[in-house]
């Protein structure tokens, strides 16, 4: 998943369907849970001197914006292979060589970390090299800052759809 503009959001499938059940759970079960911890916190006494009440609701204020930020993210999202093998896109896992050196490469996902893979690094579409890269065909270089203000260049050498 990755914001290819400030509206759209695009997930793959089994993002969508994750970041789902994680909604109806926290704006189901969550919040009756939740209730019931700042409810028997509650009736121990005092508040002002009440740790378990002060975590609770604190917990509870987490959760809220859990749900809010989900909530906009699935508004927003677009579901679906919006791949295409050959384009470094969001959601294309893509292999880079640095500085024409075709020996020292990266693989990584051009997403966001709801689609996060378990045993892959993932850039975002945002950051400086995701950005340099993302519509880039196999075969054209691309050019961004590093940390230090210096600038690297990359070629994509692969870029095919994430299969999750």
């Amino acid at each position: 998943m990755t914001q290819t503009n400030d509206s759209v959001t695009w997930l793959t499938q089994d993002a969508f369907d994750r970041l789902t059940a994680e909604l109806q759970q926290l704006s189901g079960p969550g919040r009756v849970e939740i209730a019931q911890k700042i409810e028997a916190a509650r009736e121990e006494g005092d508040l002002r001197e009440n740790g378990g009440y002060h975590a609770a609701k604190e917990e509870q204020g987490k959760i809220e914006l859990r749900i809010r930020q989900l909530t906009q993210l699935l508004e927003h999202a677009k579901v679906g292979d919006s791949v295409e093998s050959g384009v470094a896109v969001p959601g294309a896992v893509v292999t880079i060589a640095f500085d024409g050196d075709e020996d020292d490469t990266l693989t990584f996902l051009l997403g966001s970390r709801e689609d996060a893979a378990e045993n892959m690094e993932v850039y975002s579409a945002q950051s400086p090299l995701g950005g340099a890269i993302n519509g880039k065909k196999i075969g054209e270089q691309a050019e961004y800052e590093l940390p230090n203000g210096k600038p690297m260049m990359v070629k994509l050498l692969d870029a095919k759809p994430y299969l999750g």
